[in-house]
């Protein structure tokens, strides 16, 4: 009887339950259609953006706060108006976009990379270690996030020169958002490395006489990446909206770089006046409503026929 050949991590990946559920799920993949469409849309903004809000060439103060094309007074050249500073709003929506989330990216990956390194640390090694990171991260957790990020962002501020502010501002900016979430990661990572230490592989690796950093890497840390992964996904839609804060505050990005919270601040005032008119609490309702019967709809006819749709393909 001839042995079954292993299967390919390509096949492994096809047959995972999760990508099954992922693809027989119609509003996931309406959701990642957009996230992903958005995300292109932002990181392609050099290629598809009309104009280059950073390139002063293309700025005119005199086309300052324009509305949109479709409107009175509008101008066919920029879709979408423009900001107090004459930059086409289309075009700065598009950096700014890319700008937000790779401030979110980065900071994700650097609170990930220090809570995960400290919770493996601190589930392997134990004692008073254990005990003084996990205190450390309990106190943490107990005070506001965004309260957090902006004291970490002044002290970066205060800390470098002032011809070096607004250069190194981003990078402040992802520092004070990844200190802030390290708690998270590290104890999702302590808890997974306490079940891993205690099983027969980590045991023999230990009789054997490997080094103890040798048995985090090797053996405990891809064992507990898949919970703290899932945590990072969460993670990156607050570290966006975490940064669109701090730049609203004006704690965060410049004024004069393009990003969701500059954009949200600038057209603050216009936003006011739009909520409080007749007009605008009617587009809240219309919308909650719209919301509820897309919901309605989706559990009784859409998820019928998305299924008879995949039957038919697959």
């Amino acid at each position: 009887m001839a042995e079954e050949k292993p299967l390919s991590r390509w096949q492994r990946f096809v047959d995972n339950d999760v990508l099954w559920s992922f693809i027989h799920n119609p509003g996931a993949m309406i959701a990642a259609t957009i996230a992903v469409s958005l995300i292109i849309a932002a990181f392609a903004a050099p290629w598809i953006a009309p104009y280059n809000p950073f390139d002063p060439a293309q700025i005119s103060l005199w086309d300052g706060k324009l509305p949109p094309a479709w409107t009175d007074g509008g101008n066919p050249h920029y879709l979408l108006g423009t900001d107090n500073q004459g930059r086409d709003m289309l075009s700065t929506i598009l950096y700014g976009g890319r700008l937000s989330i790779v401030v979110g990216m980065a900071s994700v990956f650097f609170g990930m990379l220090l809570g995960v390194s400290l919770g493996v640390i601190s589930g392997y090694v134990g004692g008073s270690l254990d005990s003084v990171i996990m205190r450390i991260a309990d106190v943490q957790l107990t005070i506001p996030g965004i309260l957090l990020a902006i004291l970490i962002n002044g002290i970066g501020r205060v800390v470098l020169p002032l011809e070096m502010r607004q250069d190194f501002a981003i990078y402040v900016v992802i520092i004070a958002i990844g200190l802030t979430d390290w708690p998270q990661f590290a104890r999702v990572a302590r808890g997974a490395t306490l079940v891993e230490a205690q099983k027969e592989y980590v045991q023999s690796a230990r009789v054997i006489g490997l080094p103890g950093w040798l048995i985090m890497m090797r053996h405990i840390l891809p064992n507990t990446l898949r919970p703290v992964l899932v945590i990072a996904t969460i993670g990156l839609a607050l570290a966006v909206i975490a940064e669109a804060t701090l730049s609203f505050l004006g704690q965060g990005i410049p004024p004069t770089t393009p990003s969701l919270g500059t954009l949200i601040r600038v057209g603050n005032e216009y936003l006011s006046f739009i909520f409080f008119s007749f007009f605008g609490l009617l587009l809240i309702f219309l919308f909650f409503f719209l919301a509820i019967v897309t919901l309605i709809f989706y559990d009784n006819y859409l998820h019928q026929q998305y299924n008879l749709f995949l039957l038919m393909v697959l």
